[in-house]
């Protein structure tokens, strides 16, 4: 928790700011006591009107200044809280943008999010709390104790034995929750989990009938995380009862011995009732305290995910001294590559070694699982290469800006990625700065022209979240479009047409030659067809090279290659 204090540091003002006003509404809060006492001591027993009248209105102009300076500790404690979030939720996404895949696939989408909200929202709400509270409470608790004192040390004793008590079911109480809260935090993410993959595969849900079993899967989730949250509910329910019951019973106690004094002279009525008052005060700081040091634990587990966030640095980082390529061609090498996932026994490549030349399409063909989709997302850094070399216009990569590097790539996923907006807007994510003419001919290109144009408001249409209102055909070829927009030097393709079909595929890639007939194009392909014309095809088979030259020359010699071809010939057959 302390970790997060630093973060407090713009809004020092503020802060000066409530421990100031709280500091006097509380002078103005213990002096109140006093005035009463001096209203039955002197005013009552002296039946002096004048006197009582006087001292009342002091009374009423220091409870009015002490509610103003309350609400101004409301307001800047308010300020500081929530700039406080503002602030983290900032951190926390720009830091998460500048993830590796590796670290972003450490935490999970789910948790990310949750720490981004939720974990933010319990440190805000205990920041916002601890400047109402634990600047007022431990004031209030000195300055009572000291006034309590000096209007009876002997009375005072009563507190020696109630303040042990407290702080003992205080000390309990946060030992038994700091467990309950952690476990809260981490159920917190398994539902945020089971939410998000169901909503974004509600299809896949409903195609296969398992909408109860989801269901099913949903409560368990969220019975174990309302018994987690039920077993901290009981804590805080066992404690301020018991808590009441101490200061209930330490308030009979005064009145009891505080009459015995009273009866044998060595006290006044109105420093009776001021020493109750005071210690109502103890004893609702001390509560007040209770309740910081019971939340406390629970920011501390949301803190301690954030700094988790906050401090993970990503293994991908630019260098200290950016190398400039001579020429500016997008020629790609890549030397010896050897790459394996985290954890990983094998390496998913190994001795990778091609050029890809501009004017030229290089193809990247083989089994599911032979690496290809993981060779297109080493060349803009997604992951770092373990052993080897990846160059452009013979420059390592890793001695390029991670910006400069991605100005030089148009990257096709082969997921089609769109984002809620207009089709306009989407494709600027390109570019910024396309004009309606490139965003056209970016689209006529990419063979989306006839379904854009036939929507009402044309490249003005708006798209739902992932593009969830239209087909996989049409995403894909927006996705096509975006990278066309930019024009940039290397084209990245990862089994980026799966989801044509055989006409458009051909159109599509015929258009793209006479478009990028000056780029790099590295087309990463599941079909035989779409590979075929590429001037060289790279055969990957369980991470390696198995074969390069292009279509004719590996149906002659290469077996991996041919395999493929026939499996896909008599697929098409059966068909």
């Amino acid at each position: 928790m302390l970790d997060m204090i630093k973060h407090l540091k713009p809004y020092k003002a503020q802060l000066f700011l409530v421990v100031i006003f709280s500091l006097a509404a509380i002078l103005f809060e213990l002096y109140l006591p006093t005035l009463m006492a001096d209203i039955v001591d002197v005013g009552i027993v002296n039946q002096d009107v004048s006197f009582i009248l006087q001292t009342g209105g002091w009374m009423l102009l220091f409870s009015l200044l002490a509610i103003l300076l309350s609400v101004g500790v409301s307001y800047f404690a308010s300020k500081v809280s929530f700039g406080f979030g503002r602030d983290m939720r900032k951190k926390l996404f720009v830091h998460v943008e500048n993830f590796s895949l590796q670290e972003y696939e450490k935490f999970g989408s789910a948790s990310l999010i949750t720490r981004t909200t939720n974990d933010v929202k319990v440190v805000q709400d205990v920041i916002n709390m601890m400047q109402r509270m634990m600047t007022r409470a431990p004031l209030m608790l000195i300055g009572g104790v000291f006034l309590a004192v000096s209007r009876d040390r002997y009375l005072s004793l009563v507190f020696l034995a109630a303040l042990p008590i407290l702080a003992l079911i205080i000390f309990i109480v946060a030992r038994k929750a700091i467990p309950y809260f952690s476990a809260l935090q981490k159920k917190t993410d398994r539902l945020t989990l089971i939410l998000r993959e169901v909503l974004t595969g509600i299809r896949v849900v409903r195609a296969f009938n398992r909408v109860e079993f989801e269901k099913d899967r949903f409560n368990v989730a969220n019975e174990d995380f309302r018994d987690t949250g039920i077993k901290i509910g009981k804590l805080m329910a066992l404690m301020f009862p018991i808590m009441l019951i101490i200061m209930n019973f330490t308030n009979i106690a005064i009145v009891w011995f505080g009459a015995m004094r009273i009866d044998q002279g060595d006290m006044q009525v109105g420093n009776l009732l001021a020493f109750i008052q005071y210690a109502s005060m103890i004893l609702m700081s001390l509560i007040m305290l209770s309740m910081a040091f019971i939340m406390i634990p629970r920011a501390q587990v949301s803190a301690k995910r954030l700094n988790e966030v906050l401090l993970t640095k990503s293994t991908i980082k630019d260098p200290d001294q950016e190398v400039q390529t001579k020429q500016s061609e997008g020629f790609v090498e890549f030397k010896d590559v050897t790459f394996r996932y985290e954890g990983a026994e094998r390496p998913v490549l190994e001795g990778v070694s091609f050029t890809a030349k501009p004017g030229e399409t290089t193809a990247i063909i083989g089994s599911t699982g032979s690496g290809k989709s993981t060779l297109l997302q080493l060349i803009p850094r997604f992951y770092d290469v373990e052993s080897g070399d990846i160059l452009i216009d013979g420059v390592n990569i890793r001695n390029i800006k991670q910006s400069t590097l991605r100005d030089k790539l148009g990257y096709v996923p082969q997921k089609a990625n769109l984002f809620s907006g207009t089709i306009a807007e989407n494709l600027r994510y390109g570019k910024e700065d396309a004009t309606e003419a490139e965003i056209h001919a970016a689209l006529e290109t990419a063979q989306a022209s006839d379904f854009v144009q036939k929507r009402d408001e044309g490249i003005q249409s708006k798209l739902e979240q992932v593009g969830s209102n239209l087909s996989g055909g049409q995403k894909q070829r927006l996705s096509i479009a975006r990278a066309l927009v930019r024009k940039p030097e290397i084209y990245l393709f990862d089994d980026s047409f799966s989801a044509l079909d055989y006409k458009t595929d051909s159109k599509l890639r015929q258009a793209l030659k006479t478009e990028t007939s000056h780029a790099t194009i590295i087309i990463v392909a599941q079909r035989v067809n779409t590979v075929k014309a590429a001037e060289k095809i790279i055969v990957l088979n369980e991470g390696k090279i198995a074969g390069v030259g292009t279509h004719q020359e590996l149906l002659a010699e290469n077996t991996i290659y041919q395999e493929i071809v026939a499996s896909q010939e008599n697929g098409e057959a059966s068909a």
